[in-house]
């Protein structure tokens, strides 16, 4: 393949038969002057309108919640399936009496604030927005229309990251902006600043920049837990590929960063010495006191068989260990290293799939690592389907068992199907995934040239360290072609 050819951008709808019919809806495939940038109009631009536009129309849908549904009648904000949990906590969380999250303790069982720090910093500022005159209705209105606002640029900040993450794919984002079940869950909670962070990180990452890719990483981690896990497919690559110095980067980024924002919130002080916080603490007993909880495997197992399933956290944790053993094997068998993308993408799948909860939110974890790991139309929207039956289900589900003797819903069992669909959907992706990883010809990002785009310093890098097959890689591996790798853990000199 010619330099020039390596440096043409994809054309989505001239490789993938679902884009490529897509297209027909707004004129056919696009043209080599738009693709190319020459107008304003640039791939960057319009996928972020696009982002932008698709989460207004997911603001839209929660109408009817806005208009009363979220106040009157606990369940018509279910049988409209335009639940949030921002409007509920304005108040049930203290900000809506100016109380501070993590040092003043609220009323009710909950005691202090059950998220991350920097989460509740976002809840904060959002708060400080918020008019405090007026009735309290009004105000939770206006709280919810901040925080939405806010988390609008993050939705923008995803689909630019995703779309300029992979050079040569910037319509990938299209992906990320166009995804169903990402405009209905945005507002249900805050999980898409964690997103956008995390976003941001592997963009810097993919520009061999790990430092600041660490910075972003333990940044999102002070907002949502499930990023650093990141870390761990980075430490397995770089351990194949020999990069070391930039995995230290990216871990003493990603450590000083979190640091940074939590320790001010986390270490109190009294005539005894130091202590850790009871009000940060709240976050990491609250996950790991909670029960099984909706749309997990193990609330469709303890449902079909009676069983409360206590020991679901030893259960899940296990689960989780196996299953990064298992990527850690994959990835140094596999005949060529696996893309950054494909190894975040599992990893958080795995533990979502292993989670006590899977919440209908979770989707937006995992829709730019989907994008980036297997951009494929087809695939994403079969998952993505998927997600959103599980989005009506569980809404529908809580009407029905909300109701009375109505029974006007779901009931258990359509609910439990909700529960395998979207399991199954998300396990179909990863099945997809891990073909690729060990069939990599037929991996799209690879078919056309590329070796890693998101990798940054792996990309095209020779490996030092491989197991079984990998030492007898395909011709057509691209990184092998330099330095043949080193069998069963020897180390280059």
């Amino acid at each position: 393949m010619t330099s020039a050819r390596q440096d043409e951008p994809v054309r989505p709808t001239k490789r993938d038969e679902v884009a490529a019919a897509g297209s027909e809806l707004v004129g056919g495939p696009i043209g080599r002057r738009a693709l190319l940038g020459t107008h304003w109009l640039t791939p960057v631009r319009i996928i972020a309108l696009v982002a932008i536009g698709m989460f207004a129309l997911g603001m839209v849908q929660k109408l009817p919640c806005y208009n009363g549904g979220w106040f009157f009648g606990a369940t018509s904000q279910y049988t409209h399936a335009c639940y949030s949990d921002i409007p509920h906590l304005y108040a049930g969380r203290g900000f809506a009496d100016g109380l501070i999250p993590y040092f003043d303790r609220l009323p009710g069982d909950m005691e202090y604030l059950e998220y991350p720090v920097l989460t509740g910093v976002f809840m904060e500022v959002a708060s400080w927005v918020t008019p405090h005159g007026g009735d309290l209705q009004s105000r939770e209105q206006v709280y919810w229309l901040v925080n939405a606002g806010m988390l609008m640029i993050c939705a923008a900040v995803i689909a630019v990251c995703v779309a300029r993450t992979h050079r040569r794919r910037p319509w990938d984002g299209l992906l990320v902006a166009l995804a169903p079940a990402a405009a209905l869950t945005a507002t249900i909670n805050w999980d898409l600043l964690a997103v956008a962070l995390t976003a941001a990180g592997m963009l810097m990452w993919s520009r061999s920049r790990p430092l600041a890719a660490g910075v972003l990483i333990g940044l999102a981690t002070a907002a949502k837990l499930y990023p650093v896990l990141l870390l761990g497919p980075l430490l397995v690559l770089c351990w194949r590929a020999g990069a070391w110095r930039a995995y230290g980067k990216v871990v003493a980024g990603a450590v000083v960063s979190w640091l940074v924002v939590n320790l001010p919130v986390m270490i109190t002080h009294d005539a005894t010495g130091f202590h850790i916080r009871e009000g940060w603490a709240k976050f990491y007993t609250f996950s790991q006191e909670r029960p099984i909880d909706f749309g997990s495997v193990w609330l469709l197992i303890s449902q079909r068989t009676g069983n409360p399933l206590e020991n679901a956290n030893t259960y899940a944790t296990l689960l989780m260990i196996l299953g990064c053993g298992a990527i850690g094997l994959l990835t140094l068998y596999s005949p060529r290293r696996p893309r950054f993308a494909q190894l975040a993408f599992l990893v958080v799948a795995l533990f979502i799939l292993t989670n006590k909860v899977y919440s209908p939110q979770y989707v937006l974890w995992l829709t730019p690592l989907a994008a980036l790991a297997r951009p494929r139309w087809r695939d994403f929207l079969v998952w993505q389907t998927c997600e959103v039956m599980y989005f009506l289900g569980i809404w529908m589900y809580l009407a029905y068992t909300g109701n009375g003797d109505k029974h006007q819903g779901l009931p258990t069992e359509g609910y439990q199907f909700a529960i395998a669909l979207h399991l199954l959907g998300t396990l179909y992706l990863c099945a997809v995934v891990v073909r690729d990883i060990l069939m990599p010809e037929r991996d799209v990002v690879r078919r056309d040239g590329d070796d890693d785009p998101s990798g940054g310093v792996l990309d095209r890098s020779p490996d030092v360290f491989v197991l079984g097959r990998a030492y007898h890689p395909p011709r057509h591996a691209v990184h092998f072609e330099k330095v043949p790798p080193v069998r069963w853990g020897a180390v280059r000199e």
